[in-house]
């Protein structure tokens, strides 16, 4: 039997392993934008996706130890953004350290960068935005490369210890080390020189 439309939305959004954040046109090989829009209204009314934004959707995680579901993942909800609008964006310095767990602070303010217009959004005691700028940065193919220099710029050259280098290293699968360190070539200088010990293979024994 073949599923419907709600049904095929969960099991994509299910996939994910829980704070996926999406539009409706994350959708439309399913089917034409008012039946998207028409499901997604359906599945928030029962609860089983959360509508975060006007336009944007996740699927909520659940915390077993807390017993609740928890808040819109904040990255998550910025690329969803992204994706709708065609947006290139970035993370600040701020968030990208908190992304990579050099920082427990989390940002009041989540700022990211953005080929797009200046735009806010609200979501709870954390402000979503996006403030336009030249992104000269943001030709790396791999999310992760863009996060490692920012984060890496925001720290500036001096705070880069062995222990921010050995953070990072575990932050990033080994599967992608060689794929980051031919990504990020253009950096800064110093930047791709800490991106090089972030990458080089750990000593043994």
């Amino acid at each position: 039997m073949s599923q419907t439309i709600e049904e095929r939305i969960v099991y994509r959004a299910r996939g994910t392993g829980g704070g996926w954040a999406f539009s409706p046109k994350d959708f439309t090989d399913f089917g034409g934008r008012s039946t998207i829009d028409t499901a997604l209204h359906r599945l928030a009314q029962k609860g089983q996706v959360r509508r975060v934004i006007r336009g944007i959707y996740d699927y909520p995680r659940f915390s077993e130890f807390l017993g609740q579901q928890l808040g819109p993942d904040i990255d998550q909800v910025a690329r969803a953004v992204a994706r709708k609008f065609r947006w290139r964006i970035q993370p600040s310095g701020a968030v990208a350290l908190n992304l990579l767990g050099l920082s427990t602070q989390v940002p009041a303010r989540a700022i990211y960068l953005s080929d797009g217009p200046d735009r806010a959004y609200k979501l709870g005691n954390t402000s979503l935005v996006f403030e336009h700028t030249a992104l000269k940065e943001a030709g790396f193919k791999l999310r992760e490369s863009g996060l490692i220099v920012q984060a890496l710029k925001s720290l500036g050259s001096e705070r880069i210890t062995p222990e921010v280098i050995s953070k990072i290293r575990a932050w990033l699968p080994e599967s992608l080390r060689k794929k980051v360190l031919a990504d990020t070539k253009t950096a800064t200088g110093w930047v791709y020189a800490a991106i090089q010990q972030i990458t080089q293979e750990e000593p043994h024994g």
